[in-house]
């Protein structure tokens, strides 16, 4: 339970469409939803986790090295 409670508060910290109380929401259901696959690319691809010393797809085997926001960013736009 508790890695569900700190992947909520993960993505209401980064995400700030998430946040309470806030000037910044989506009109478009359409940017909602990119808002957030741009999130957990970024959170999975590009970020390195502490405890892990790597990002979590290089810690599953998806991914072989580091990627860049560039690199994020080419694959999105393929």
């Amino acid at each position: 339970m508790s890695y569900v409670e700190r992947q909520n508060l993960s993505v209401r910290m980064e995400c700030k469409r998430f946040a309470r109380l806030t000037l910044v929401f989506s009109k478009k259901l359409a940017n909602l939803q990119a808002s957030v696959a741009l999130h957990y690319a970024h959170y999975n691809f590009v970020r390195v986790h502490r405890t892990l010393r790597r990002t979590p797809a290089m810690a599953a085997g998806v991914i072989d090295r580091l990627w860049s926001v560039e690199n994020l960013l080419e694959e999105i736009s393929r």
